[in-house]
């Protein structure tokens, strides 16, 4: 498989679209989406933290006023990186369910688009040490398998490009999508 790599290691492409980084939580969507960006020298921002920073922590506002709320803040927050006829090239790292909103479905055709996959596996001891993620309070693994399991054909449907970031770590994984990504970018600018 081709690295997308020059012999210096500096990307043999620039993006022109935004990334963004899309799977279910503890996949390492904002560690890999942050490592990317770094090496492609593009802005990284997190959903999540864009929420934190203005409404304060997740699980307080889960408490306070519930998954839906939440989940329209998530969606005005992907929108503000995203809503605009030619999008900056960012790296953008969604939370697990942002992307059952339809209008961040709509908005995601205007990006490309990385699943990052895994199994049970290699997620159980992140998500069974207290994350302070709400949907995984009560018994983390069969919540993380069943909401895996209902948006996985989401995931794949939107998805440009899928990794499975099972067996590898960070740098082999960010230096595979490297490649896959100037594959795509290939694609799409012949």
């Amino acid at each position: 498989m081709a690295s997308g790599n020059d012999p210096a290691g500096a990307p043999d492409f620039t993006p022109h679209r935004p990334i963004v980084m899309i799977g279910p939580m503890a996949v390492g969507k904002s560690v890999m989406g942050a490592e990317l960006a770094r090496v492609l020298g593009l802005p990284f921002i997190d959903s999540d933290h864009k929420i934190v920073a203005k409404h304060g922590p997740v699980p307080r506002i889960f408490a306070a006023r519930g998954e839906h709320y939440f989940r329209q803040l998530e969606a005005r927050a992907i929108a503000d990186v995203l809503d605009s006829p030619k999008p900056k090239p960012v790296v953008l790292s969604l939370g697990g369910g942002a992307v059952l909103d339809s209008g961040t479905q709509q908005l995601l055709a205007r990006a490309t688009v990385v699943y990052l996959s895994a199994d049970i596996e290699t997620v159980r001891e992140r998500i069974t040490r207290n994350t302070g993620r709400p949907l995984l309070a009560a018994d983390p693994v069969a919540t993380w398998q069943r909401l895996a399991a209902v948006r996985g054909p989401v995931y794949a449907r939107l998805a440009d490009i899928t990794l499975d970031v099972g067996q590898a770590n960070v740098p082999q994984l960010v230096e595979r999508l490297v490649g896959l990504l100037a594959e795509e970018s290939r694609k799409e600018n012949p």
